[in-house]
């Protein structure tokens, strides 16, 4: 198993590249000033607070934004307040600063941001929009990670990561379910984050996204194939696939009555064993295991629903007895 990975910071500079665009955020200051900073805490603040001079409890380890009323007020405070303010909220270790709706920056907050070396970012952005598309970045970026032996495959909107011991037929299933229409998520090794602690998104590595390593064949390119739509950037996981040899396993499940689950990251996730045999079709396997549990979580228990019509069953020809 590999270790989990976290991410307790993330830079100043690496939260701009990855989400300038989306954000809509332009650097005010001089390129890279500040750029080294670290953002410590997954979420925004408002240093409203902060610029009337009230420093206790300050979130320094977060983003600062400043919006419609923050502006006002330091307008409203006279030229040599207003330079204070912004040289004491620049002080702190703060990771950057960043303005909403594209409004006029102070020169005193410009020109403080500048002494300190404190990025300095606008937004046309409204506030609140921009606060809540930022979190939910942040809280992307700060998830929990961790990397699982397994090929990951999209069948019918289930995220189903195929896993097993080498050798024993995990790229040869996936490809037979990649000619069958679906999605390749990743091959060999996936990296998985921990969403909200509700949910596993899966995804490759992007240097070998959209690669498979067929035993016998070597690397093959899924999408110059089969096309762009073979390929998924990423997918929640929601069944867990073990393939393994019919003689190791001790006892096969018959009925499906027995469900067994496999934890990543904390979260347990429904896990299937398939048997291995030669003959067998597993790529068919692994698509109907994967229906079934897409039906379990409609409210389908093709197990539980045939148990309690034998039961049903034998109750009526005991009565009749």
């Amino acid at each position: 198993m590999n270790p989990v990975e976290k991410t307790p910071s993330l830079t100043v500079g690496e939260f701009y590249a990855r989400h300038s665009e989306s954000l809509r955020m332009e650097p005010l200051t001089d390129a890279g000033v500040g750029f080294e900073r670290r953002i410590r805490e997954p979420t925004i603040n408002r240093p409203g607070l902060a610029l009337s001079g009230f420093f206790s409890y300050f979130a320094e380890k977060r983003i600062q934004v400043l919006g419609s009323a923050e502006l006002a007020y330091l307008k409203s405070l006279p030229e040599r307040e207003v330079e204070a303010r912004c040289l004491a909220l620049c002080a702190k270790a703060i990771p950057c600063l960043v303005v909403a709706r594209q409004h006029r920056v102070p020169d005193a907050l410009y020109e403080a941001a500048r002494q300190h070396e404190v990025a300095l970012f606008s937004t046309p952005m409204v506030t609140m929009r921009f606060m809540n598309a930022a979190t939910l970045a942040l809280e992307f970026d700060f998830a929990p990670r961790k990397g699982e032996y397994g090929s990951m495959v999209d069948i019918q909107g289930m995220g189903v990561m195929v896993r097993g011991s080498s050798g024993i037929g995990k790229s040869e299933c996936v490809l037979g379910l990649i000619e069958r229409g679906y999605s390749l998520v990743s091959d060999d090794i996936t990296q998985f984050r921990l969403i909200e602690g509700r949910e596993l998104i899966g995804t490759s590595r992007e240097l070998t996204r959209g690669h498979m390593e067929v035993r016998g064949i070597g690397l093959v390119n899924v999408v110059a194939m089969l096309g762009v739509g073979a390929i998924r950037v990423d997918k929640r996981l929601d069944l867990v696939v073990t393939l393994k040899d019919w003689q190791e396993i001790e006892e096969i499940e018959r009925t499906g009555l027995e469900q067994e689950y496999f934890e990543i990251l904390g979260l347990y996730m429904p896990h299937v064993t398939i048997p291995v045999r030669s003959g067998r079709d597993l790529a068919r396997l692994v698509e109907v295991a994967a229906l079934d549990q897409k039906l379990k979580s409609l409210g389908h228990n093709s197990a539980v629903e045939f148990n309690e019509r034998l039961m049903n069953s034998m109750q009526q020809k005991k009565k009749e007895s």
